[in-house]
């Protein structure tokens, strides 16, 4: 029996005033939405929320190897930068930096890139649409 895809909900609203929001989950996050903002509001526009929920899935992704592989890491930070042309407006590149504070040897770390790339519903998701590629930069939990 083929299984019931799983659906994600969120709604976004904004008032005369321009103040702007989009709520996920049990969470009402702030947005900037104006057109051309006068002064930036400090808010992550619809850009830098796409590259978040990259963030996300590769940081969700680590978690599932944390438990399945398993995969022993102290810490991880994501940075990700988008680049957009202008003509046709789109994103032609998603650019990841993993650092890992592991001391697992490097073919657990080419193993753990490969799931990530691999099964990353974001990551498949995007790579449909732009080229998304990135490294790990791994320090050792020794130092």
């Amino acid at each position: 029996m083929p299984e019931t895809p799983t659906s994600y909900v969120v709604t976004g609203a904004t008032t005369r005033e321009r103040q702007s929001t989009i709520t996920a989950g049990d969470q009402v996050i702030p947005i900037e939405s104006a057109w051309a903002p006068e002064q930036p509001s400090g808010q992550p526009g619809p850009a830098e929320l796409l590259a978040a929920a990259l963030a996300g899935c590769l940081l969700k992704g680590l978690e599932r190897a944390r438990a399945m592989m398993p995969f022993d890491y102290d810490s991880a930070e994501i940075s990700v930068t988008a680049h957009r042309q202008d003509v046709p407006p789109k994103f032609t590149e998603l650019v990841y930096e993993i650092r890992l504070v592991t001391d697992e040897p490097p073919r657990r770390i080419e193993l753990l890139h490969r799931n990530l790339r691999q099964f990353g519903t974001i990551t498949n998701t995007l790579a449909a649409a732009c080229d998304v590629h990135g490294t790990i930069v791994v320090e050792s939990s020794d130092s």
